[in-house]
């Protein structure tokens, strides 16, 4: 364990601050300023000899939490990443983006501030990064088997990087023009620089895995072409069909998907040329759904320089605390405030779109809204809601509601695959699909979920191809298919 008695003589929870509103605002870049590393371990020393980790329980991954911060509250940084690294390709993705529910199965949580996890966790590869210890790992030999992961998101990179170290040859395709999937388009870069994920690529590269982007399997090269082609698929194509919100003035033109905006803003802040982009810039916009999403809109609006940014969400307002029927170590629906949220705008709660207003030129220029609340497991207008109606102006509409799972056409059609009830594509405990050799990592299985589900999938499916390629396989398996998702 770490020091024996870090969590009794430091009870606060520190972490990194946040850069000034009125600065990180005006660029794009992480909002969090650097850490004392000498805080930091002081943090990792809280870390408490609690017997039963649930902070395992609590993610996916797998990770072994209490082993890493040990080292790091040592400054054993070498043995530090070996163990982060022993469950987790890519901690510095989830070091950034994962919304941790370890901490919040963190045992000393249920009485103090829970151990910063997560911080530990992106510092350690960071420092790794730092002195060099992050080296590609190529494998001593090759089976003779190929592999093509389609997608290249988290779920696809972490299943070609463990292929390849285990001596196939993996070639990923990427439908855009590079790979890194909703890493490098849908992820803001205030959240994630992309010189983090460039510098990942890197690394895969060296060990031996191919990228071909620019080409979408269904378009280019059609399913069935390339089952004939590779010994075995991997489909990471994540869950892309985005929920749409059918009420009257729907067609009006400024109401876009997050996923139209966010990368038009991620290529925009990198330097590149956007036709026709979709900007904020002196509008009043209005975002539906308050998820992870909607914070990413939220900040990009600012950035882009809105007039004002209202955000709304169907549910009521989460309490403050853990509410009685969401005990410890389940992860909790409270009021968070993310970077994005305080940067500025308006949080409304309860609250149904019921039309969408234009002006004389078809473009969008307010919505209507009604207060609802939950009837019966359904939304309904609020019981004696005179004057819970209104009407607030918008010239831009961000919906992020949500996906409702893969594209059923395309290379998922091409191929014949079964579909479950959830519209994702079937899979069975080794990760094949319907077709055998052809196998489903992350959400285009699982349906819409977490960084470090996709990773955990990622890996599990591509120790499934290897035992189905060779017989058997020493990767590692964390989880199962039918496990489901923590709600955040």
């Amino acid at each position: 364990m770490a020091d024996p008695q870090g969590f009794l003589k430091t009870r606060e929870r520190e972490l990194p601050t946040r850069r000034p509103i009125s600065v990180r605002i005006r660029d794009w870049k992480e909002v969090y300023e650097e850490q004392q590393l000498g805080q930091l371990q002081r943090q990792a020393g809280r870390c408490m000899d609690c017997g039963i980790p649930f902070c395992h329980n609590g993610c996916p991954l797998g990770n072994l939490i209490p082993e890493w911060n040990t080292l790091a509250w040592r400054g054993d940084w070498a043995d530090a990443i070996e163990r982060l690294h022993a469950t987790n390709n890519f901690p510095e993705f989830t070091g950034r983006l994962c919304p941790a529910p370890c901490e919040t199965a963190c045992v000393l949580g249920i009485n103090q501030p829970a151990v910063t996890i997560k911080q530990v966790e992106v510092t350690t590869i960071e420092q790794a990064f730092e002195r060099g210890l992050v080296a590609p790992a190529p494998p001593e030999r090759l089976t003779g088997k190929t592999v093509a992961v389609v997608g290249s998101g988290p779920a696809g990179l972490a299943a070609a990087q463990q292929l390849t170290r285990a001596g196939h040859t993996v070639a990923v395709f990427e439908r855009d023009d590079k790979p890194g999937g909703l890493l490098r388009y849908g992820i803001p870069e205030f959240k994630m620089e992309k010189s983090v994920l460039d510098r990942r690529l890197r690394q895969m590269e060296a060990e031996g895995t191919r990228f071909r982007s620019g080409v979408e399997v269904g378009v280019k090269i059609t399913g069935r072409q390339l089952r004939d082609r590779y010994d075995a698929v991997v489909l990471a194509t994540g869950s892309t069909v985005a929920r749409d919100l059918a009420v009257p003035g729907r067609e009006l033109r400024g109401i876009h998907q997050a996923m139209e905006y966010l990368p038009q803003s991620n290529r925009a802040s990198l330097g590149e040329e956007v036709a026709d982009q979709i900007l904020a810039t002196d509008k009043d916009v209005v975002i539906i759904g308050g998820g992870d999403t909607g914070a990413d809109c939220i900040g990009t609006a600012h950035r882009q320089g809105a007039r004002s940014v209202t955000s709304l969400e169907i549910l009521p307002r989460p309490p403050e605390e853990r509410p009685e029927s969401q005990p410890w170590p389940t992860y909790p629906m409270i009021y968070r405030v993310a970077s994005a949220h305080e940067e500025g705008g308006e949080r409304l709660y309860a609250v149904s779109t019921t039309e969408f207003l234009g002006d004389e030129e078809g473009r969008v220029s307010g919505l209507r809204l009604t207060e609802v609340e939950l009837v019966d497991g359904r939304f309904a207008p609020r019981a004696g809601g005179e004057g819970s109606e209104r009407v607030i102006p918008a010239q831009l509409v961000l919906l992020a509601m949500g996906f409702l799972g893969p594209e059923g056409t395309g290379v998922v059609e091409q191929l014949g695959l079964e579909l479950d009830e959830r519209s994702n594509i079937r899979r069975d405990r080794n990760y094949m699909a319907s077709v055998p050799g052809v196998f489903v990592a992350g959400d285009a299985g699982r349906g819409q979920s977490l960084i470090v589900w996709a990773i955990a999938e990622g890996r599990a499916a591509a120790a499934g191809v290897d035992a189905w390629l060779t017989g058997s396989s020493a990767l590692p398996r964390p989880v199962a298919p039918t496990d489901r998702p923590v709600t955040v």
